[in-house]
């Protein structure tokens, strides 16, 4: 919303702590980086990638006072967040991960924009970490436009206030409950001066939660506040806070868009299949990853995001870039290979170690559509 032996081993951890420091002021300075893990930004509108697929933004916009967040390997937390503003008027930030587009920023693979009309699901999950000292909301942000819009605001704004603490209020005003994806909300109406907004407060607060954004989608059509010929661009997860906010983290976070929008346009479904072949030894093992293409559209850039069972780590891999190393991985296709034509296939596989039970990933997507395992 709203970036000798002794002396040779000093030396080398004298330059190694250089390094570091370097690394560290230029993410700083550019306001963009690919995290690994554990990537601070204090840039107001700095950014980075988070488990290849989604973007972490520090999108401090309505104050000039510090704020940084710290990139994990599955989220973000707030590490600093200096000053306070009015609880009547607009929050000091949104500091938040995203899947989709925003400000031309778009997170890597996605399927947004895309049609609602074509989207039959987008399940999203969250966890989230709260604070006592501190007034600021949990909301996820969803942004709707009547075009495939990737820069400046959007025509109607979603909110999902998932904790309230303190004395704030959405924009606008109270305008009855619904019932939306199982939980009972409070639902208010109103403008942010371009674009419209439709907020949904839950009436206790909510630290974890797994439900599909389209339910909410689909109430806001159902209320004329958008269409089902406009597009769904960026879901997005953070908070918004009014006084202090450090320590408040996103745990975890997923988005997936389930498409089935017409051929070659925004939303096209990548509709794929998956063939994963194991070679296993204690401690060990390859895999041999066939993607194939069951679209009538080419995949541009592919990625394929899939999980990693708990003990697995990659090692080595070949055809395509793979990355992190464990947990929710990406791989991404390399050069050559990194369109799929109709029909057509790409292969590539790695090397990685195990402990414990040996297991196969249980799902995939590509570019942000499930595949079919075979």
């Amino acid at each position: 919303m709203r970036r000798s032996t002794h002396h040779t081993r000093a030396l080398r951890g004298l330059f190694a702590t250089l390094l570091t420091a370097l690394a560290v002021v230029a993410a700083l300075v550019t306001g963009t980086a690919s995290a690994q893990a554990d990537t601070t930004i204090c840039e107001p509108y700095g950014s980075t990638t988070v488990q290849g697929r989604y973007v972490v933004q520090n999108n401090r916009w309505g104050t000039s006072a510090t704020q940084c967040v710290t990139a994990t390997d599955t989220g973000f937390r707030v590490t600093r967040a200096d000053g306070s503003v009015p609880t009547d008027g607009a929050p000091k930030s949104y500091p938040s991960i995203f899947n989709g587009c925003h400000y031309t920023n778009c997170s890597p693979g996605t399927a947004l924009p895309a049609r609602i009309s074509g989207i039959s699901g987008a399940p999203s999950s969250i966890s989230y970490s709260y604070v006592g000292d501190a007034v600021y909301n949990a909301s996820y942000d969803v942004w709707l436009d009547p075009t495939p819009r990737t820069d400046g605001v959007n025509r109607t704004e979603i909110m999902i206030w998932l904790n309230k603490v303190g004395p704030i209020q959405p924009i606008g005003s109270q305008v009855g409950t619904a019932t939306v994806a199982g939980r009972t909300w409070q639902v208010w109406s109103g403008g942010n001066g371009s674009n419209d907004v439709l907020s949904f407060v839950a009436p206790s607060a909510i630290s974890s939660w797994s439900f599909d954004v389209m339910d909410f989608v689909r109430e806001t059509v159902a209320r004329g506040m958008a269409r089902n010929d406009w597009y769904l661009t960026s879901v997005q997860a953070g908070f918004e806070p009014w006084r202090n906010g450090t320590g408040l983290a996103v745990d975890s976070f997923s988005s997936t868009i389930d498409t089935g929008g017409e051929p070659g346009g925004p939303g096209a479904p990548a509709a794929c299949t998956v063939a994963y072949t194991t070679n296993v030894w204690p401690g060990g093992f390859t895999a041999d990853v066939t993607v194939r293409n069951a679209s009538p559209s080419a995949v541009d850039d592919w990625q394929l995001a899939f999980t990693l069972p708990s003990g697995q780590r990659v090692t080595h891999a070949w055809n395509a870039s793979v990355g992190p190393s464990s947990g929710a991985v990406t791989a991404s296709g390399l050069g050559g290979n990194a369109r799929i034509a109709p029909g057509g296939s790409q292969s590539f596989g790695f090397q990685g170690s195990y402990s414990g039970a040996f297991a196969q990933p249980n799902g995939f997507s590509l570019n942000g559509t499930a595949c079919t395992t075979t």
